[in-house]
């Protein structure tokens, strides 16, 4: 193993260049309560397993052992770990939608002040989008994701992908600045559609409080209105718990699916 290294080392460097940037803007990877010695030992075992069946040959010229280690080598490794920050920033997106939908309803719930510091998406967030995101990170590692991320997608992306994608990319046109204009739109949609039933019923609790104190002051029913919100929306989530998991799947899936196209765009093919 460590003489295939060695012969290969240039290429190994680039793969690891690659997998390394991924895991440092990936949710779960990015926490800094993960030591930097296992992301170190992770990026080096997927380089190697990667290394047989990545394609290196559009950088035939810089790999040879005269080329190595030159300017223009380390051009390319910035090119390949801007390529992995492009991955993991767009993972991180389609995360940032459950933490959203979250902090949505969560005002409503009148948890909007117990805002922590989340090490998950390491922002302040409410509980309640702490709560949701560990449930998407669940759903994520459950339903195999993870190893399509990693087995699936970061494979391929080493079939397809170099560092002059991105170049050939700005220059045909503002093609990553629109692609991730409209995940952030997607983001705010999918959070919108997630927290709707909770908050469309926590409105109309907090309309009927309204009227009905109106209605009769002396009973004081705002002062009730917050252990009330509270039950309501424990209950409402634990009720569309099932309809909650379908949802983030499907968010998952069409977040790979956009991630397949922006490969395919930047791999110089016409969707």
């Amino acid at each position: 193993m460590l003489d295939q290294v060695l012969s290969q080392a240039p290429s190994f460097l680039l793969a690891a260049v690659r997998c390394f940037s991924l895991l440092m803007t990936l949710p779960l990877f990015s926490m800094r309560n993960v030591p930097g010695s296992a992301r170190v030992a992770l990026t080096a075992f997927m380089a190697f397993n990667i290394l047989g069946s990545a394609d290196f040959s559009a950088y035939g010229i810089f790999l040879a052992p005269e080329q190595t280690f030159t300017a223009e080598f380390i051009m390319l490794l910035a090119g390949e770990a801007l390529l992995g920050i492009i991955t993991g920033f767009y993972i991180s997106i389609v995360f940032s939608a459950f933490s959203s939908a979250g902090q949505f309803f969560a005002f409503q719930m009148g948890f909007s002040a117990s805002e922590v510091y989340d090490a998950l998406s390491q922002v302040e967030n409410p509980l309640m989008g702490q709560y949701l995101n560990l449930i998407a990170m669940l759903v994520f590692m459950q339903t195999g994701l993870f190893q399509k991320l990693f087995l699936g997608g970061l494979v391929s992306s080493f079939k397809t992908l170099n560092a002059y994608s991105i170049v050939n990319a700005m220059a045909s046109g503002a093609f990553l600045p629109r692609f991730f204009m409209r995940s952030l739109t997607e983001l705010f949609a999918n959070a919108l559609v997630i927290s709707l039933p909770i908050m469309g019923t926590l409105s109309l609790i907090t309309i009927s409080t309204g009227i009905l104190s109106k209605a009769a002051p002396q009973m004081n029913l705002l002062s009730e209105g917050f252990p009330v919100m509270l039950l309501v929306s424990f209950f409402i989530l634990a009720a569309l718990m099932p309809s909650l998991i379908d949802a983030f799947s499907r968010s998952f899936d069409g977040g790979f699916a956009r991630l397949e196209q922006l490969f395919l765009v930047l791999g110089g093919k016409k969707l």
